[in-house]
């Protein structure tokens, strides 16, 4: 029998500082306790959800996203929370955040240095957490989803979503295929940045970015074509191409359940990674928006040879995912079909040296900058952020004769095309524009 007690504090979850919330949202953690069977095998554990919802009913939209916690680091990183935070609290949805996985529980995972699991960030606040291993991670994960319900305070959830990015996408990509068929919890998969292959159900899958590319090719394995719930995946040009584990042989065409979304000028992590959860509360100016995007030439320690993808079409199309799926789910009309991008052995480059194809936004529409998400050498987590190169004001006079005026006309239309096509979100028009604005001005007066 499963069971649920509450934790009295603030929990441990990486990236997220909890005192940023708006006024009408909580945070609390629970315990959650039970037996989970894997391949006919029961096995106790003891993990733990974090929710964050709404304090009032008024202000909750129905819907509440699972996000299965992404440990590629060696800690519990709320890969989704951190780029959606902004689109959930405005929204008005619940957020519940799963320790799935070992490596975010119990002593002895590798990842990046100082990042921690649980027993080692706090040990007596979480010394009784037991996880038996990732093969029983699928159905800790169904349990969270059934124990939904009661975490929330007596709000009624009318949707529940997953969600996970890269290593738990993975993960969520054989729960699509293998599991909710016989477990039928969620109302919609939102997978964020997956490679081409998928957990095993023996939960013998990546758990360091050391493993990344490593050993042979792995096989393509897309989505079983008759999902039973919409599926949106959105890839970034480094999912997409990444050599021995890049999804594109995994591509499939959209069905009624299933969508891709490729998005150009796209990196499997960037700057908005690293600043954005920090500084985007829902408050901030044009200003501090924009120093979420400045270039960024250092990594965990290490200069990089470019600066790091900058682009943030990442974020806000990712937001638009996010309501694209609710409202499939809600009324049954999917999300754009959109185009791939474009590829001849490599990506196809326009002349600026942006990709061609895919979703398009105005940051490789009317650029500034080269943004690519292709890897740069490294160590460790380098080849999955990208880089960036800015154009000098000679570049810019040149596709800006008008100069920052004729920029930002052009870059509010082609805005409002990729509002209209249903990629960025109408409530981000604003933001994106004056924050366009600040870029410019900034890349004008680089030396």
């Amino acid at each position: 029998m499963t069971t649920l007690g509450a934790v009295a504090g603030m929990p441990f979850l990486a990236l997220v500082d909890f005192a940023a919330l708006p006024d009408n949202y909580i945070a609390a953690e629970y315990f959650l306790r039970g037996e989970a069977v894997a391949q006919g095998k029961p096995a106790a554990f003891v993990t733990r959800l974090v929710i964050i919802r709404p304090a009032a009913g008024a202000d909750f939209n129905g819907t509440v996203l699972v996000e299965w916690l992404n440990v590629s680091g060696g800690t519990d990183a709320p890969a989704d929370w951190n780029y959606l935070h902004r689109e959930i609290v405005r929204g008005g949805y619940a957020y519940v955040g799963v320790s799935a996985q070992q490596a975010g529980v119990e002593l002895g995972a590798s990842g990046l240095p100082g990042a921690l699991p649980l027993k080692a960030a706090d040990p007596e606040r979480y010394k009784s957490l037991h996880h038996p291993g990732d093969a029983w991670a699928y159905d800790i994960f169904s349990q969270a989803g059934r124990a939904v319900p009661m975490l929330l305070g007596g709000l009624i959830p009318h949707r529940v979503l997953a969600i996970g990015e890269s290593q738990s996408a993975g993960f969520l990509t054989t729960y699509v295929n293998a599991i909710d068929p016989v477990a039928p919890i969620f109302d919609g998969f939102l997978l964020h940045s997956r490679f081409r292959g998928a957990a095993p159900l023996d939960g013998a899958y990546l758990i360091s970015v050391q493993a990344l590319g490593a050993g042979r090719a792995i096989d393509p394995v897309p989505i079983r074509e008759d999902a039973r719930v919409p599926v949106l995946m959105f890839i970034t040009e480094t999912d997409l191409m990444m050599p021995v584990v890049g999804y594109r042989p995994a591509r499939q065409r959209d069905t009624g359940r299933i969508r891709t979304w490729e998005v150009a000028g796209t990196a499997h992590a960037d700057t908005y990674t690293l600043r954005g959860g920090a500084i985007d509360t829902g408050r901030a100016t044009a200003t501090q928006l924009a120093s979420i995007f400045a270039p960024l030439d250092t990594l965990f320690g290490q200069t990089m040879p470019k600066s790091i993808n900058a682009a943030p079409q990442h974020h806000y199309v990712l937001q638009a995912a996010l309501d694209a799926l609710d409202r499939w789910v809600r009324t049954g009309t999917p999300p754009p079909a959109t185009p791939k991008l474009a590829i001849n052995e490599v990506l196809e480059l326009d002349s600026g040296g942006n990709a061609i194809g895919g979703i398009r936004t105005p940051w490789v529409d009317v650029p500034i900058a080269t943004y690519s998400g292709i890897g740069q050498p490294g160590d460790g987590f380098a080849v999955l952020f990208g880089s960036t190169v800015m154009f000098d004001a000679a570049i810019l006079a040149t596709l800006y004769p008008g100069g920052r005026d004729a920029y930002l006309a052009q870059f509010g239309d082609a805005l409002d095309h990729a509002i209209e096509g249903g990629v960025m979100l109408a409530a981000d028009r604003d933001e994106s524009l004056a924050m366009a604005a600040v870029m410019f001005d900034r890349q004008l007066s680089a030396r």
